[in-house]
């Protein structure tokens, strides 16, 4: 029986859909996943989220070295997931395709743009599934679906074979319903050791930035991460501000976006769902002068990241600012939202750093994640503590 025979969620892709058998053997052996539809699988087209970009596009001469090494470690792959278009949001809704379900709250959105891969995993469709992280592409809907997810190192894991964002951000990144199995396919991907973890680190000014119901509901998740870490030491992490970071963030992204995309865009004119048609107006808007004076405040954050983390810390924060949105919100807030989230998601962006989402809290019975960060490299450190956080 194909998975599409089972998923009842619109996690998978009818239009890219592809199966095949892992190995016989290996570490994953006999374990299923997702694979978003912006990683290659030879002899088939990639969607990206976009009918035009479908279109105008070839089929895969191989597999993208992500799938290479799933399928070389015996996991099968299931199917292709959902994302949004061009990969480019964080609500998981898709003019074009639909908003897969989140099982864990059906009238609300199951985050973007990795959404049918955490909607596939949280409906246990299969064991794990790959997203991509950009901007929060995984943490987001690992927060919002309840389940475990991880953006590690930027530059950790070969993205060729995959449709890019924002080069300079883009990471592979994975979700799972439990700790183990998130540390089973790092183990595949990443291929390091664990370091032992340093002092614990409380980013207030994240925290500042959640509602206030969210607020709240983070102590007892708290009290198991401490429980494992020590008792955190609470920091500023941005003496500027998290939404003046937001800004560096969303210059250079931006620019990227439209660098990597520009000809494309000119020369296909594609048929942009109404959101992705305004990012993509503003993307066009970024200047050259903006850029200069955002890339060596990048620089500058980034070190200022590399010292706090030193010694193998670990910073606390939340993945979100609040628990899932309601679906078909009104732009106007749909836009505050992700400002307000972006503000805590552009820390690991900024400083390429790995974050692993754990579903740790709840608002009114819906799943809010707290997040593990750490410093460039560690992200087996931080998969090593969630398996401990229980």
């Amino acid at each position: 029986m194909s998975i599409l025979d089972r998923d009842s969620l619109g996690a998978f892709c009818r239009h890219t859909h592809v199966e095949v058998e892992g190995a016989s053997g290996g570490p994953l052996a006999g374990l299923t996943f997702g694979l978003k539809d912006i990683f290659d699988v030879a002899g088939h087209k990639t969607g990206f989220g976009s009918p035009d970009w479908l279109r105008t596009h070839d089929a895969a001469k191989v597999h993208s070295q992500v799938a290479e090494k799933l399928l070389d470690a015996g996991a099968t792959l299931a199917g292709k997931t959902h994302t949004e278009e061009m990969a480019f949001s964080l609500t998981g809704e898709n003019a074009h395709y639909g908003t897969p379900i989140n099982v864990r709250a059906p009238d609300r959105v199951p985050g973007g743009s990795s959404s049918g891969s955490a909607a596939a995993v949280a409906g246990n469709l299969v064991d794990f599934a790959i997203g991509s992280d950009t901007g929060g592409s995984v943490r987001g809907p690992a927060s919002f679906c309840g389940i475990y997810g991880i953006r590690p190192t930027h530059g950790r894991i070969s993205l060729e074979g995959v449709c890019p964002l924002a080069p300079g951000f883009d990471t592979c990144g994975w979700f799972a319903r439990d700790a183990t199995m998130l540390a089973r396919v790092g183990d595949v991907l990443l291929g390091g050791g664990a370091s032992a973890p340093g002092r614990v680190l409380l980013a207030q000014d994240a925290f500042a930035l959640a509602m206030p119901e969210a607020v709240e509901a983070f102590p007892p998740a708290l009290a198991r991460a401490t429980k494992v870490l020590g008792m955190p030491e609470p920091v500023t992490v941005s003496a500027e501000g998290l939404n003046e970071w937001f800004e560096v963030f969303r210059i250079l992204q931006f620019a990227e976006i439209w660098n990597t995309h520009r000809e494309w865009v000119t020369r296909v004119k594609p048929n942009f769902g109404p959101a992705i048609g305004k990012r993509f107006e503003a993307v066009a808007k970024v200047t050259p002068a903006e850029v200069a004076q955002m890339t060596p405040r990048r620089e500058a954050i980034a070190e200022r990241l590399d010292q706090l983390l030193a010694n193998n810390a670990i910073l606390l924060l939340p993945s979100m600012p609040d628990i899932t949105p309601l679906k078909n919100c009104p732009h106007e807030q749909t836009t505050a939202f992700r400002e307000r989230a972006m503000g805590m998601l552009c820390i690991s962006g900024i400083g390429r750093l790995p974050q692993v989402s754990l579903p740790l809290a709840q608002v009114n019975g819906l799943p809010l994640g707290l997040s593990l960060v750490a410093a460039r490299g560690n992200d087996e450190m931080l998969l090593a503590v969630a398996q401990q956080i229980v």
